[in-house]
């Protein structure tokens, strides 16, 4: 049996509670036994928080860990099983900056959450969407005007091709997908930023397709859809679909907030995405397209997350990380909280309601029993949220109570 004391700390435990306590958390086979443990360590490893604060390890709901985007040319000339060694990277610099699960939506293939999962490659936890559908020349075909495709990632074994048309073939790509390894499907249900031959507002698959998704995906087979969303008439019908997270959400208005919280939609922001778009666009080989979206998008993107955020519609932190650089996720919260969201609600947001739009019941809280993911901090992040943008600030990182950080 493994143990692990962490005494001396601060806790921050993911419900909201104002009450922090000073207290010792035990941890056995990789979940916490005891939050107010004796401090006669007996057998077991012993971490002095020296008064540090703990929090829930932090979940982002909406990476791509398979890339980061680079220049064309660079992404024409690298090899393909380049990409994995990359990816094993980038997933090693995720954890250390405190995430320790993610949902990704779009990408990964069964095999590099497996490697994650025995051990072969240090990372958070993963849920998949594998590749997401898309239809014909919308977000996700990489088609350019030239004629030419430069498609994100090439479909090979174990990764589908995503674009599908009509009733019938979206059925068939949610079951290829599901066949796959997905553990949510992912769809393109309206344009977006960085696909050259649509807008954020276009409506792409129809509501009979998207309602044919849903009930592939979530009533045949009990997996969740997550929709990339950002135009207004594309959010309703994934709403009325039944589709349970919409991913973006730039374009929203009063009326379909309400329906959001009524029916329990999340939403997933990423407000992270336009902001690094343009910071690091000349980097990252960002097309001027791209550029003008997100100039146009990136007011009205936070004015909308406003808008969700005072109606009550639940939200779970997402970042978009690999159309920008990963392990800067967690300036998410910093985000959220200069749109209005106080230091709490954004720390809960990032912990207990993402794991519940992820589904997970044992996650996302520093609570008995749940699993034991946890990040050590030195500054309060209530009072100042920004620290947690700083890697250097999250000081141990540990995942199913193994210790993959430790800087104390």
């Amino acid at each position: 049996m493994s143990k692990l004391l962490v005494k001396n700390i601060n806790l921050i435990d993911g419900t909201g509670s104002d009450n922090i306590v000073n207290t010792n958390i035990l941890i056995e086979d990789g979940r916490f036994k005891s939050l107010n443990a004796d401090t006669s360590a007996g057998d077991a490893e012993v971490i002095d928080g020296g008064g540090y604060y703990m929090l829930p390890g932090m979940i982002d709901t909406h990476v791509h860990m398979m890339f980061e985007l680079k220049p064309l040319e660079q992404r024409l000339t690298t090899p393909f099983s380049y990409n994995f060694y990359e990816a094993a990277k980038h997933l090693n610099t995720v954890l250390n900056a405190g995430i320790t699960t993610v949902r990704d939506a779009l990408g990964s293939d069964l095999g590099l959450k497996k490697a994650i999962d025995d051990g072969l490659v240090d990372g958070p936890r993963m849920q998949i969407s594998v590749n997401a559908l898309t239809i014909t020349g919308g977000h996700g075909d990489g088609y350019n005007y030239s004629g030419i495709v430069a498609d994100m990632l090439q479909p090979h074994p174990g990764m589908p091709s995503g674009v599908c048309d009509g009733v019938e073939e979206v059925r068939k790509k949610t079951r290829e997908m599901l066949r796959a390894g997905a553990d949510v499907i992912k769809v393109h249900a309206t344009g977006g930023v960085s696909s050259p031959t649509d807008h954020p507002k276009f409506t792409q698959f129809s509501l009979e397709e998207l309602k044919v998704i849903v009930e592939e995906a979530q009533f045949r087979n009990g997996v969740k859809v997550m929709a990339h969303a950002q135009g207004l008439e594309g959010i309703r019908q994934c709403v009325e679909a039944g589709i349970h997270s919409i991913e973006h959400g730039i374009y929203l208005d009063d009326e379909i907030c309400e329906r959001m919280k009524d029916q329990g939609t999340y939403l997933v922001p990423t407000l992270l995405a336009p902001v690094s778009v343009l910071e690091f666009a000349d980097e990252l080989g960002m097309a001027q397209t791209s550029i003008d979206k997100s100039k146009e998008v990136i007011e009205i993107h936070k004015e909308s997350f406003t808008r969700a955020y005072k109606a009550g519609v639940k939200i779970a932190m997402g970042t978009d990380a690999g159309v920008f650089k990963h392990g800067t996720n967690l300036r998410e919260l910093e985000l959220m909280v200069e749109c209005g969201m106080t230091p709490m609600d954004a720390i809960v947001a990032s912990t207990q309601t993402a794991a519940e739009c992820m589904g997970y019941t044992d996650l996302g809280l520093i609570k008995e029993d749940y699993i034991a993911d946890f990040i050590l901090t030195e500054e309060n992040p209530l009072e100042n949220i920004g620290i947690l943008k700083d890697n250097d600030a999250i000081k141990v990182v540990a995942k199913d109570g193994k210790v993959f950080k430790n800087m104390i």
